[in-house]
C-alpha cells in the first residue's frame, strides 16, 4: 500500500462567484479623541461628517522642507472629540448586534497608534460604558425572556452546539449550585465598580422583530494574542505558590464548515449582561499590559471577546427545545482590541518591551498585507495567495473576509502634533481597508419544522376520521314531503350517529384508560421522583464524602507537591554538588598531571644541570690542574734563579763576614782614628742590612705570586719550596 505523501493542510477550495453575489464595503469609521492639554498642538481637522484633514506640524516642515501638504481622508462617518459613547454605538455597533440576534457573524475592531484610545472605545470607563458593554446589554435585553436554562445547550470541542435532555440540564445545574453554596459564601456580593455604572437604564436599547418561537443562550470567550501565542484568558488555572507554571498557548483549528476557533477555549454560558461583564473583567485583569513613554496602561497584546449566540427552535407546544442538532444556529460577535502600533525609538521600549513592540508591529503589517492583497485580487482580478497564516490575528479572522460576517473597523487616532507620522501611516491603511469588498452573508432563518409536521399530521387525521363516515347519498331536496329522499338522507344522518357515538364511546373509553394509566403513571413517577430524592440525599452525602476526599487529595497533593518541590530541590543542589565534584575532582587531576609532568621536567633538569656541572667541573679541574702544573713550573724556575742569586748572595755575605771578622783582628789604637775603608763611609749601611733587605726583595715576588688572590678556584694544593728559602 502506497503511503500519502506528506504536506501542508489543502487550503479550501475557492467559492465560484455568481452574478448575483452581493458585496459590502468595509465599514472603516473614524473617531478623534480629545488632546491631553490644551496648550498641545493639534494636526488633525474635522472637515465634515465623514471627512478630516491632516495638517502637518511646523518642526516637521521645517525638517523636511514643506514636503508634507494638508491631506484629507474620508471615512463613513467621522466622530469628534464631543462624540458619546451611546452615539458611537447606535451607530458602529449596534447593526451588528442585530445582525447577530438574526443569525449573522460580525467582526468589530479598532486601530490605532498607541495611546490614541482603543481601549476606552471599546471597553469604556464608569458612567461611559462602550461598545462592548454595550452589545452585552442590547442583546440580553432583547432576548432576556427567551433565554434558556443553563446547561439546555452544550459547547463540543468542535466549534459546534449540542442539546441536552432536560434531565441531564437539571443534574448539571445542581451540581452547579452544590459547588457554589459550598465555595461561595452566603452574604450576598456587591457589584464590582468597574462595571456597575457601566450603562444607565435610559441608554438601554432592545432589537425588535425577534423570533419568538425560538430559544436563546449566550456563550462568551476571551483570548488574547501575545508575541503571535495565543492565550485564555478565562481558563482558570490552580494557583500554585510553589511551582507556579506559565499559562498554555492555544492553537487554531478548523471546523466542519471550514470556519477557523481557537482550540480548547474556554466558553462561559452566562445569563445577564452583568454577568456576561463580569467574565470580561476577569479576563481583562489577566490581560497583559505595562508602561510606556506614550502610554502609562499600554496594551502590550490583541484581545479578542467573542460572543457566540445559539438559538434552536421550540416545539409545537412552545414549552421545550426541539431535539435536533441539526435545527441549531450558532451565530458570533467578535470584538476586537488591537494593540497600537509604536516606534520604539519614541517608547524608548528595551528588553521583553522591545521584543513586544516588534511582534505587535509584525502582526499589524501582516494584517496590511492581506488587506493589500485583497484589495489587489479585487480590483486588478488577480488570485494571489492572501497571508492569513503569516499572523494569529488573521489567521484567526479569515472567515470574515471570505464572506461569514461584516466587518467593521474603528480608526482611533489622537490628534496631538507629536503622532503625525504614526497617524498618517493609520489614514492610509484605513483608506486602503475601505476598498475592500466582503461578501454579504447570506441569511440563515430558522423553521419551526415540528410544528409544520404537527400541522400536516392534524390534518392527515381528521381526514382519515371524516373519510371512515358514511358518505351523504348525492340528491337533491325539492320538495319538503319527498318520501324517497329523506328516508334514505336520514337513514344516512342516523347511522352517522350511531357511529359517531361508537367513537365517543371508545374515545371515552380510551381516554379513561388512558386517564387511568396516566394516573398510574403519575403514581410511578411519585414514587421515582421519591427515589430520587432518596438517590439525591444518598448523593449530597456521597459528595460531601467526596468533598471532603478531595480536600484530603488536594491537602496531599500540596503536601506531595511540597516533598517533590523539597526533593527537586535536594536533587538539583546533589546535582549542583556533584558537578562541582567532578570539576574539582578533573582540576585536581589536572594538577597532578601538570605536577607530575613539572616533577618530570624538573628531574630532566636536575640531571641535565647535574651533568653540565659535572662536566663543568671536570673541564674546571683539569684546567685548575694544568695552570697549577704551569705554575709550579715557572715557580719551580723562579725558585731556582732565586736559589742562584741567594747562593750568590750568600757567597757574598760570607765573604763580607769574613772581612769583618779579620778587622776585628787587627789592633785597636785609641788615639788614632780608624781609617776608612774603600766604599765606606759614615752614611753607609752594614753589610748585614744590605743583604737582607736584597733578600726581602728576592722574596717579595714569590710571596706575592703565592697569595690568596692570585690562586685559581680549583681546590688548595701544597707548594714545596727549596730548603734555600727558609732562613
Amino acid at each position: 500500500m502506497q503511503r500519502p505523501a506528506k504536506g501542508k493542510t489543502p487550503r479550501r477550495p475557492p467559492l465560484k462567484k455568481t452574478s448575483h453575489t452581493q458585496k459590502d464595503p468595509v465599514g472603516v469609521y473614524c473617531r478623534i479623541r480629545p488632546l491631553g492639554a490644551t496648550d498641545e498642538e493639534c494636526c488633525i481637522e474635522m472637515i465634515s461628517s465623514t471627512t478630516i484633514q491632516l495638517h502637518a506640524p511646523d518642526g516637521i516642515k521645517a525638517n523636511r522642507n514643506g514636503e508634507y501638504k494638508e491631506t484629507q481622508y474620508s471615512f463613513k462617518k467621522v466622530f469628534g472629540i464631543q462624540t458619546s459613547q451611546i452615539e458611537l454605538f447606535e451607530d458602529v455597533a449596534k447593526p451588528l448586534v442585530d445582525d447577530l440576534i438574526h443569525c449573522k457573524n460580525g467582526l468589530l475592531f479598532t486601530y490605532g497608534v498607541t495611546g490614541s484610545g482603543k481601549t476606552f472605545t471599546m471597553t469604556g470607563s464608569p458612567g461611559e460604558g462602550g461598545l462592548l458593554p454595550r452589545s452585552l446589554d442590547m442583546l440580553f435585553n432583547s432576548i432576556g425572556p427567551l433565554q434558556a436554562k443553563r446547561f439546555v445547550f452544550r459547547t463540543d470541542d468542535k466549534n459546534g452546539m449540542e442539546i441536552q435532555g432536560q434531565v441531564d440540564a437539571l443534574l448539571e445545574r445542581q451540581k452547579r449550585e452544590s459547588n457554589q453554596q459550598s465555595t461561595v459564601p452566603k452574604t450576598p456580593q456587591k457589584p464590582d465598580p468597574e462595571f456597575a455604572d457601566m450603562i444607565s437604564p435610559e441608554e438601554a436599547c432592545k432589537c425588535e422583530g425577534v423570533d419568538e418561537d425560538s430559544c436563546y443562550s449566550v456563550f462568551v470567550s476571551y483570548i488574547e494574542i501575545y508575541n503571535n501565542y495565543i492565550y485564555d484568558l478565562l481558563e482558570d488555572t490552580p494557583i500554585d505558590p510553589i511551582r507556579p507554571k506559565p499559562p498554555q498557548s492555544k492553537i487554531l483549528r478548523e471546523d466542519q464548515n471550514h470556519n477557523m476557533y481557537v482550540s480548547g477555549c474556554t466558553e462561559v454560558e452566562v445569563k445577564s449582561t452583568v454577568e456576561a461583564f463580569e467574565v470580561f473583567w476577569r479576563g481583562q485583569k489577566k490581560r497583559r499590559i505595562a508602561d510606556t513613554q506614550l502610554n502609562r496602561e499600554s496594551s502590550r497584546s490583541h484581545s479578542v471577546f467573542i460572543v457566540k449566540l445559539a438559538q434552536a427552535p421550540l416545539d409545537a407546544d412552545g414549552d421545550h427545545i426541539l431535539q435536533d442538532k441539526n435545527q441549531v444556529t450558532v451565530s458570533q460577535l467578535c470584538l476586537v482590541d488591537l494593540a497600537g502600533s509604536e516606534r520604539t525609538s519614541r517608547t524608548k521600549a528595551e528588553g521583553s518591551r522591545l521584543r513586544e513592540a516588534g511582534n505587535i508591529n509584525q502582526s499589524l503589517m501582516t494584517l496590511r498585507t492581506c488587506i493589500e492583497v485583497l484589495r489587489e485580487n479585487q480590483m486588478c482580478g488577480t488570485n494571489r495567495m492572501v497571508p492569513y497564516r503569516d499572523s494569529k490575528v488573521t489567521h484567526l479572522f479569515k472567515n470574515y473576509f471570505d464572506g461569514e460576517g461584516k466587518v467593521r473597523m474603528v480608526v482611533c487616532v489622537n490628534p496631538k502634533a507629536d503622532d503625525y507620522e504614526e497617524t498618517m501611516l493609520v489614514m492610509r491603511f484605513a483608506e486602503l481597508t475601505q476598498e475592500v469588498e466582503v461578501a454579504r452573508p447570506v441569511d440563515r432563518p430558522i423553521c419551526n419544522e415540528l410544528s409544520r409536521r404537527q400541522e400536516e399530521q392534524d390534518g392527515s387525521v381528521l381526514n382519515q376520521l371524516l373519510d371512515s363516515l358514511p358518505a351523504l347519498p348525492a340528491c337533491e331536496l325539492v320538495d319538503p314531503t319527498d318520501e324517497q329522499i329523506l328516508p334514505r338522507l336520514i337513514e344516512v344522518l342516523e347511522r352517522r350517529h350511531r357511529i359517531r357515538q361508537m367513537i365517543t364511546e371508545q374515545y371515552t373509553r380510551t381516554a379513561n384508560t388512558l386517564k387511568s394509566m396516566l394516573q398510574e403513571f403519575d403514581g410511578h413517577l411519585m414514587a421515582k421522583e421519591n427515589f430520587i430524592h432518596e438517590q439525591r440525599g444518598k448523593l449530597g452525602e456521597k459528595d460531601k464524602i467526596m468533598f471532603n476526599q478531595k480536600n484530603e487529595m488536594d491537602r496531599l497533593e500540596k503536601k506531595s507537591k511540597m516533598l517533590e518541590y523539597k526533593i527537586d530541590i535536594l536533587q538539583k543542589t546533589t546535582n549542583i554538588y556533584e558537578g562541582d565534584k567532578r570539576s574539582l575532582q578533573q582540576e585536581l587531576e589536572s594538577r597532578e598531571q601538570r605536577l607530575q609532568r613539572e616533577l618530570s621536567e624538573r628531574k630532566r633538569m636536575e640531571a641535565r644541570m647535574q651533568g653540565m656541572v659535572s662536566d663543568t667541573k671536570h673541564q674546571w679541574e683539569k684546567e685548575c690542574e694544568r695552570r697549577v702544573n704551569a705554575k709550579q713550573l715557572e715557580m719551580q724556575n723562579k725558585l731556582w734563579v732565586k736559589d742562584e742569586k741567594l747562593k750568590q748572595l750568600k757567597a757574598i755575605v760570607s765573604e763580607s763576614n769574613n772581612s769583618t771578622t779579620s778587622e776585628q783582628q787587627r789592633p785597636h789604637h785609641p788615639r788614632q782614628a780608624p781609617e776608612e775603608l774603600p766604599g765606606e763611609g759614615p752614611a753607609s749601611r752594614p753589610r748585614e742590612e744590605i743583604s737582607l733587605a736584597i733578600a726581602r726583595e728576592l722574596l717579595h715576588p714569590v710571596t706575592a705570586s703565592l697569595s690568596p688572590s692570585r690562586i685559581s678556584p680549583s681546590p688548595p694544593r701544597s707548594v714545596i719550596l727549596s730548603p734555600s728559602l727558609h732562613l
